[in-house]
């Protein structure tokens, strides 16, 4: 963590007056980490490969239905959250999400792991999620090549599907399509259809 953004205390109102790649979490100002290669390319391939199918009005060739949103300020009561990617059906949201911080609660978020991020993002965002009542809950490892999919119960949020490289699955909440989890992960399409 860099000395300028060592434990600094902020509200909401400091916070989004800056414009740094950080969070604020439990009233501390949390950097975010740098994306590493493979992050990068999972989170791309998640928002093409899921987004492409799902970010658009429902009907048609594709099941559609969500908006989806990389990396925006999600307000959590004191907290604001930049997940990597997060979704909203769009039956409980009319219009796609704008402004910053978005007070919306997402219908799902995906959080992509960095070996100084897996803790804040299996812990206090899990924790944070929850409470707010987030729906569907992704863990993706680029480094170790697994997705662990999460569907918010009355007590705690229960691991329903965990895949790796070379296995293919319906995740929810888009489990009305197939993926395969080396393509999610940023790995070469199986075929040009994507």
């Amino acid at each position: 963590m860099g000395p300028a953004l060592e434990r600094k205390v902020m509200t909401v109102e400091e916070f989004l007056a800056q414009d740094e790649r950080v969070e604020l979490i439990r009233g501390t100002v949390v950097e975010k980490a740098a994306p590493s290669g493979e992050h990068s390319r999972a989170q791309g391939s998640i928002d093409r490969r899921v987004g492409t199918k799902f970010d658009r009005k429902p009907g048609g060739r594709w099941p559609g239905g969500w908006w989806f949103c990389v990396e925006i300020d999600l307000l959590f009561g004191s907290e604001i959250f930049r997940p990597d990617i997060c979704g909203f059906r769009r039956e409980r949201v009319k219009e796609p999400p704008s402004g910053r911080a978005i007070a919306i609660r997402p219908d799902w978020v995906c959080e992509i792991l960095s070996p100084t991020n897996a803790k804040t993002d299996r812990v206090e965002k899990l924790q944070t999620y929850f409470a707010a009542g987030v729906p569907h809950y992704w863990l993706v490892d680029p480094l170790e090549g697994s997705l662990e999919i999460y569907r918010r119960t009355d007590l705690a949020y229960a691991l329903v599907q965990s895949a790796h490289r070379g296995q293919r699955l319906k995740p929810e909440p888009f489990d009305a399509l197939e993926f395969s989890v080396d393509e999610l992960l940023g790995d070469d399409p199986e075929d040009d259809e994507g």
